[in-house]
Parts: C-alpha cells; sequence; structure tokens
C-alpha cells in the first residue's frame, strides 16, 4: 500500500508565485491574484516582459491551459497586454495612484486617505452595540422563538422524505417566483378557512421572512426616497426592510388605541406606505381599534397609497377568537398581507409568506424573476402536505393552548419574584410580555445593560428601547415565554431579580438623552 504523502505546495518560480494544491481556489485563480498584487506593488514593473505559458506551467508544474486562464483574464482587466508576434507584459499605463505598496497589516492599495470600504449606513449598523448572546442555548425568555419539543419532527422528516424520494417535476425543476404551487394553494385555502379572508393563489408569494417580504413590496410600489410610515415603537426589522429598499421610514407614535392615522399625516402628509400589526403590535400587545383600521383603509384609498399588514402571531389569541385581519375589511386591494411560519413553527424553516393585493400580482412576478432573491424550496412541498392534511391546525390549537399555560406561569412567577422592580402587564395574545420597571427606579433602569447582564447568567431578554426609532425612549424587558418550559420559568425570573438588583447599567442610562 502506498503510504500517504502530505500536500505540497507546488515550487516557486523566478516570478515569486507559489500555487496551493490543497487551497479550494482554483490554480487560474492563485496565479491572477498573485501576480495582480505584484504589479500593483510594483514588483513586477509597467512594460515588463512576462514569461510565456508554456514556461510558466513548466515552472508552476500545472497545465497549460491554466496559465492561459489567469493571463486571459489579467488582459481582459488590464493588467496585462497581449501583441501579436510577443511576449506577455505588463500595460505601461496603470494610474499612478493604483500603483502603491501595501503598508504592513493592511489592505491592497489602501492608504490613509482612502474612504472606508463600506458606506455610511452600513458603517451605523455596525456601530450599534450588538446583542449579547449567552454562551450555549437560553436558560429562557427568547423572542420569538417557539417551543422546540412541540413542533412534530418526526411527522416533517417522514413529509420531506416523501418530497424527494420522488421529487415532482416542479421539485425538480425551475418553480415559479413565487414559490411552490402547492404550498401557495394550501395557504390560500387555510386563510380563508381560519382567518377570515379569502385569497387566490396567485397572490400568495413565499418569502424568507418579513424583511425580505417587505423590501420586496416596497421595491413594487415605492421608488426610492419615498415615505412610509411605521409604528413607534415597532418591530427593528421593519426599518431595516425599508432602508434597504431606500424608502424613508417615518415613526408615529403608537397609543393605547394602536397606531393613529391623524398622527400619522401630520408627520408626513405625503407617505405613500403605512406598515402596521393590526392583529397585535410589537412589542407593545396594543390591538389596533376598528375605528382606527377603517381610517387607515380610508386614507389608503383615498391617496392611492398602500398597507402592509404584518400579521406575524394573531393566531395566538388566548380569550376568544383571533382577530380577524385588516386585509379582511380591505374593499379597495391596497392591503399586502404577511405572516411567518418560522415563528409558528421553528424558526430554521425561513418560510414565510405575503398575500399580495390582486392588481400588483403581475408587476411583482416580474420583478422577482429579474431581481428579488426567492425563499428556498427545500421544505415548501412538505409544508403545503403539512397544512393541507391539517397538521398546522393541530399544531397552532396545540400551542395556542401550551402558551396560554406558559403565559399564566410566567405572570404568577412575576408576582412573586419581580414585585417591587418590575411590573409584568398580561397581554391577551401573542408570544411575549413586557417587564417594565417601576416608577422608584425607571429613571435610572438601562435595558441594553441589564439585557447584557442577563446574558451572563444565561436569559436572552430583549431590551425594549431599541424598538424605537426616535430618541424618546421607554425603557423595559421584552420576555418571551413560548420557548420556554413552564419548570423553567420560575428559577430564570429569580436569576433576573438578581441581575436587576445588582443594579446593572444605573450610570449608563443617566447619560443617555431622553
Amino acid at each position: 500500500m502506498t503510504p500517504r504523502t502530505k500536500p505540497r505546495s507546488r515550487r516557486a518560480p523566478p516570478l515569486g508565485l507559489a500555487l496551493d494544491s490543497t487551497s479550494p481556489e482554483p490554480l487560474h485563480r492563485q496565479i491572477g491574484e498573485q501576480m495582480r498584487r505584484a504589479i500593483l506593488e510594483r514588483r513586477l514593473k509597467p512594460g515588463a516582459r512576462l514569461p510565456s505559458s508554456r514556461q510558466m506551467a513548466e515552472d508552476l508544474d500545472c497545465a497549460r491551459g491554466t496559465v492561459v486562464l489567469a493571463f486571459d483574464q489579467l488582459v481582459a482587466e488590464g493588467y496585462v497586454v497581449s501583441q501579436a508576434g510577443s511576449a506577455m507584459s505588463v500595460a505601461a499605463n496603470l494610474p499612478d495612484e493604483m500603483l502603491t505598496v501595501t503598508p504592513a497589516g493592511g489592505s491592497l492599495g489602501r492608504t490613509a486617505a482612502t474612504r472606508p470600504a463600506v458606506a455610511r449606513r452600513t458603517r451605523a449598523l455596525l456601530a450599534e452595540t450588538p446583542a449579547p448572546v449567552p454562551a450555549g442555548p437560553p436558560l429562557a425568555f427568547p423572542t420569538g422563538q417557539p417551543d422546540r419539543e412541540a413542533f412534530p419532527f418526526a411527522l416533517w422528516a417522514k413529509l420531506l422524505e416523501r418530497e424527494w424520494r420522488r421529487p415532482g417535476i416542479e421539485a425538480a425543476s425551475a418553480v415559479h417566483p413565487f414559490g411552490h404551487a402547492g404550498l401557495r394553494e394550501a395557504i390560500a385555502t387555510y386563510l380563508g378557512v381560519a382567518r377570515g379572508f379569502t385569497c387566490d393563489p396567485a397572490e400568495v408569494v413565499v418569502t424568507t421572512g418579513i424583511r425580505h417580504g417587505l423590501s420586496l413590496f416596497a421595491q413594487v410600489v415605492l421608488d426610492a426616497g419615498d415615505t412610509a410610515w411605521i409604528e413607534e415603537p415597532g418591530f427593528v426589522g421593519v426599518r431595516e426592510a425599508l432602508a434597504g429598499s431606500g424608502v424613508k421610514a417615518v415613526p408615529a407614535a403608537i397609543d393605547e388605541a394602536g397606531f393613529s392615522p391623524e398622527v400619522a399625516r401630520a408627520l408626513a402628509p405625503d407617505a405613500r406606505l403605512a406598515v402596521v400589526a393590526p392583529a397585535h403590535h410589537f412589542p407593545l400587545g396594543t390591538v389596533l381599534g376598528l375605528q382606527r383600521r377603517l381610517e387607515l383603509l380610508s386614507w389608503a384609498e383615498r391617496a392611492k397609497g398602500w398597507i402592509a399588514e404584518d400579521d406575524f402571531d394573531g393566531e395566538y389569541r388566548y380569550s376568544g377568537r383571533p382577530l380577524a385581519p385588516l386585509r379582511a375589511l380591505d374593499r379597495a386591494g391596497r392591503v399586502a398581507y404577511f405572516s411567518s411560519f418560522s415563528k409558528l413553527l421553528f424558526p430554521a424553516l425561513r418560510l414565510s409568506f405575503l398575500v399580495l393585493p390582486a392588481s400588483l400580482v403581475e408587476a411583482t412576478e416580474r420583478i422577482m424573476d429579474r431581481v428579488s432573491v426567492r425563499a428556498p424550496l427545500m421544505g415548501q412541498g412538505a409544508l403545503a402536505r403539512f397544512i393541507a392534511d391539517g397538521h398546522f391546525a393541530t399544531h397552532l390549537r396545540r400551542t395556542r393552548q401550551l402558551y396560554a399555560g406558559r403565559r399564566e406561569a410566567l405572570l404568577q412567577a412575576a408576582a412573586r419574584h419581580l414585585d417591587g422592580l418590575l411590573t409584568v402587564a398580561p397581554d391577551p395574545g401573542g408570544m411575549h410580555v413586557i417587564a417594565s420597571p417601576i416608577s422608584q427606579i425607571a429613571r435610572r433602569f438601562d435595558d441594553v445593560a441589564v439585557t447584557a447582564a442577563a446574558a451572563e447568567k444565561g436569559l436572552t431578554v430583549q431590551p425594549l428601547s431599541v424598538c424605537y426609532a426616535g430618541r424618546a425612549r421607554r425603557h423595559g424587558l421584552i420576555l418571551g415565554y413560548a420557548g420556554t418550559p413552564e419548570a423553567e420559568i420560575d428559577r430564570a425570573l429569580v436569576k433576573l431579580r438578581d441581575v436587576v438588583l445588582s443594579g446593572a447599567g444605573r450610570s449608563k442610562r443617566r447619560q443617555r438623552p431622553a
């Protein structure tokens, strides 16, 4: 048996190139990149003649075609020139500003005077304090996390196996830009039965989440620089999706009746889109009253505006039936409806959906076919069967009862352990509650600092203040309970009490603007 030899780097020729046969980078790209660097760093002077492709192939112990591929790319980029009857040579007319020596530890061609590589908005995002993440699985309270044990993964595995053991023509070929036809039909049927409005399967678009769906919708109905109303506070992903589409988001403060079209019009009368969560606002949990709903629909019809309805957890209502969506009241075709399977089933699924107004179907299909990313096809067929066979409705009934019990356990444990520190108001729906500091400590309570300290104890909580776009911010903690077993809630709240009693973040809060 031939002994296994250690992979070797190819020997270096006079040009100083060294190819690594174990690298995933193709050899012709290794050659091109190293020659490009040598030219830009003046190790290969402008006008310098280069070895022939045959000679370089011998020196590098590679195929001549590999060297030819590298030369062709360098010629196309303008670094190398080729003249009939003569060898290759370095271009003689490269701009002087390109020919810079790489500073130690720096990047190629960068000097202190060059502008940053990323845009201002990217630098602003990078400057934000990242959300602390506990080491290992969190003990309790992640937001938007359903219960892992409640989902029937064994059944799901069978559905996946059935889908891919003998994939149908749709799964094995180019799928429609809007997603799997069977899934879109199952969604439309389910919405008619469970959410109280009818739609055509052709209006359903499978997406990867609210950011994907809202960004796509904004590209279809708005121009860059147009204005959209958003809720204040609200889900950060909404602001991010609109910013990525070049849309200016104007936050309108909500009150006990939810989003106010009157307040929004006073702030930005020229807005053409309103992004709202009528059934259950995130994070405050308010419900948009009927009068406000009718006002918003009337505005959209008069102003030829659009409404993006985020129904992310409207299925979870613990007193009475889930509230009817705004889309069910829409008679002018101005409401786009968004929902997510990732929050209802399991996050790794990465499948959500958007129901378009009928008038936008053709335009959106053309946009998606040309420029937009598509949701992954893996799992769409299995999800279609999961819904059509009634497993989705069964899962929602089971988890609705499960989460109602966890919500009650959290409220009772909070009364025992957080009394005198934080108040937790009951919320009749959703998957989270808000813990607010009592008035005596509210001025010195820094929810971002408390969140960081809680992460060190294995708790995943979310600061309420980051949900605000403006300077006036309310501080508190968002506690998700859907993914936290009842047995862990009591112990977790004891840890949270200790974090708050430790005084985490008090000095930082005093320096913050109100």
